[in-house]
Parts: structure tokens; sequence; C-alpha cells
């Protein structure tokens, strides 16, 4: 059976690719893939990546999002490479400012959100709503059930 025959080879060809990117990968990117995973399930694809990677996620994101159900405490910080940024549809950034790739003819989204780093769990709280509903948009705007 060729990939044209089989359905769900096409299916994955036809799901889109999204990036989150951030400086040290570590709160906010994070919590955009937490939430994108969890709404979108299967039907996209997702990854996260720093500048420069921290050495973990921090403690108050993942408190954060384990409250709302979503668990990101086996995550970890990592770098993006070019190949990464290549096979993405949509790059959303969160305050790498010129750290980040930029890569001519993609879709590019900066959110403007902010660090949660040295924040306790009560000011991470509105970050991560924050994020929920623009990863809500983002999924609606690539025509992704949720």
């Amino acid at each position: 059976m060729s990939a044209l025959e089989d359905p769900s080879a096409e299916q994955r060809r036809a799901r889109p690719t999204v990036l989150f990117l951030c400086v040290h990968n570590a709160g906010r990117s994070q919590m955009a893939l937490g939430w994108f995973n969890h709404l979108a399930g299967d039907r996209a694809v997702a990854r996260s990546g720093g500048s420069e990677p921290g050495r973990e996620v921090n403690p108050a994101a993942v408190r954060a999002m384990a409250e709302v159900g979503i668990d990101i405490s086996t995550a970890f910080p990592k770098p993006w490479t070019d190949e990464i940024v290549e096979a993405a549809d949509v790059v959303v950034t969160m305050g790498c400012g010129d750290s980040c790739p930029f890569f001519p003819g993609k879709r590019y989204e900066d959110w403007e959100l902010v660090d949660p780093a040295g924040r306790d769990l009560d000011a991470v709280r509105p970050i991560r709503d924050d994020i929920e509903r623009r990863v809500r948009q983002l999924l609606a705007s690539l025509d992704v059930e949720v």
C-alpha cells in the first residue's frame, strides 16, 4: 500500500506543526506546549525550544499547569534547531527577541507574555490563563478543533 492510499499517512502530513520558542524553554513555551497538546490531541503537532535552555522547567509553571490537569512535570528545556524551525508551519516566539530564529516564508507570531521566572504560583496563574487563550486562538486559526 502506498502512502497515498494510507489515510493515516495522509492525516499525519495534514497536521499543522507549531514551534513555541522562548529564551530558557522553562516556562512560557513549556506551558504553551502543554496547552497545545492537551487541546489539539493528535490533530496537530507542537514542539518547544529555547535560545539558551535552562536547567529545569519552572516549578511554579509545573504546579500551575497541574492545577488545570495538564502534567508538564517530565518536560525539560531543550534548544531549537534549524531543522525544527524549518519543519514548523507556525513559529510562536515569546520574549526571545533577536535570538529567535527567522526563516523567510514562515508564519510567525510574537506573544508578549510576562516571564514566569522567579514568580510564585499566584503570579504564574494569570500567565497560564493568557497562554491558554492564545493557544485556543492559534488552534482556531489553524482549523484544529478543540
